[in-house]
């Protein structure tokens, strides 16, 4: 742990969505995620029975991990902040005050810009940060290294002839239109700005789809990926599309008999990954005759960490901060001490 006196005024603040440690806290998770509104008892059960498949979500952990090699990396404090679970953005931004910090560089885990992701963890850290000087990257989704990332991990298990299904999170279609509804089932309580801006969160889920196949110079041409959106909710209304599952669908009646699944939306394994991918695609795909892989998550690529460094130096450039307070490196404040 880094001492008091040493912090920087700069610091970095990576933002996540958060998971529960035990399955007996997965209902006041729930609770965090709908902003309190009663879910219905069989949801409940439903992603309880998911995590306890999994046996935990390893979220927090990897994190964790991404901070200590980006402070590394950058020579600056790297904090940890979850939005739906320990370590809490507002406890976390408090520390961050407690230890000098008076500049942030905040950094969403979800690399594709949406109202409903990146626009409530902005929300939810200008709340807490009031008097901190907080420069919020909105998306990073078509950087060079976030998209090598990903391709040096299908490399590995990707062969010329099977095709790729690449997936984002889903969100419920109203988010998404440009008159601004509450998001994602009510997730949170901070009021949002009408816009009629599209919100921009396909576009960007596809952009970083289209910059990875391009890292395969020749090899994954236009015919041989795809693009599903994944994990669609469970509280009715309809999301965004295609479903994985149709899709798979549509490449079995197409004649294939395998296919690799590389989520771009995530940053690390959880349950998204672990049981909706690992399991219930593996499975759904098993009862159609399709055979469903997928290349290693993210977790502590060197590349991945070398594209999080690249957009912290960017900004500090971009804001004059780099002069600030410099530091040894190796120095990330333990989120969750």
């Amino acid at each position: 742990m880094v001492e008091t006196s040493a912090i920087a005024k700069v610091a970095v603040l990576l933002l996540a969505h958060g998971t529960p440690d035990e399955l007996h806290e997965i209902p006041e998770y729930l609770s965090n995620v709908t902003g309190g509104r009663p879910m219905p008892h069989h949801v409940i059960e439903e992603i309880t029975d998911r995590y306890g498949q999994i046996g935990k979500s390893p979220l927090t952990a990897l994190t964790l991990e991404q901070g200590r090699l980006l402070a590394e990396a950058v020579g600056l404090p790297v904090y940890v902040g979850m939005r739906n679970w320990k370590p809490y953005i507002p406890d976390v931004v408090k520390r961050m005050r407690e230890h000098g910090v008076e500049r942030i560089v905040a950094i969403c885990l979800a690399p594709q810009n949406s109202r409903t992701s990146v626009g409530l963890y902005r929300r939810f850290l200008m709340s807490a940060a009031q008097g901190l000087t907080v420069d919020f990257v909105e998306g990073w989704a078509d950087h060079p290294l976030l998209a090598e990332a990903f391709a040096d991990r299908l490399r590995a298990v990707w062969g010329p002839q099977v095709p790729v299904l690449f997936t984002a999170h889903s969100v419920p279609c109203r988010t998404i239109q440009a008159a601004q509804p509450p998001p994602e089932d009510a997730e949170q309580t901070i009021p949002l700005v009408p816009t009629n801006d599209p919100d921009p969160y396909p576009l960007d889920a596809k952009r970083t789809a289209s910059a990875v196949a391009m890292k395969f110079a020749p090899g994954l041409s236009e015919d041989r990926w795809f693009f599903a959106f994944q994990s669609q909710g469970m509280s009715g209304g309809p999301w965004i599309g295609p479903a994985v599952e149709d899709t798979l669908k549509a490449l079995r009646q197409a004649g294939h008999a395998q296919v690799v699944i590389q989520p771009i939306g995530f940053l690390c394994d959880h349950v998204e990954i672990l049981y909706d991918i690992d399991i219930a695609f593996r499975e759904f795909g098993e009862s159609i005759g399709i055979h469903v892989s997928r290349p290693e998550s993210l977790n502590s690529s060197p590349l991945l960490i070398q594209a999080l460094a690249d957009v912290v130096r960017s900004r500090l450039a971009a804001t004059g901060w780099a002069e600030s307070s410099p530091i040894a490196a190796g120095a990330l404040e333990p989120a969750a001490s």
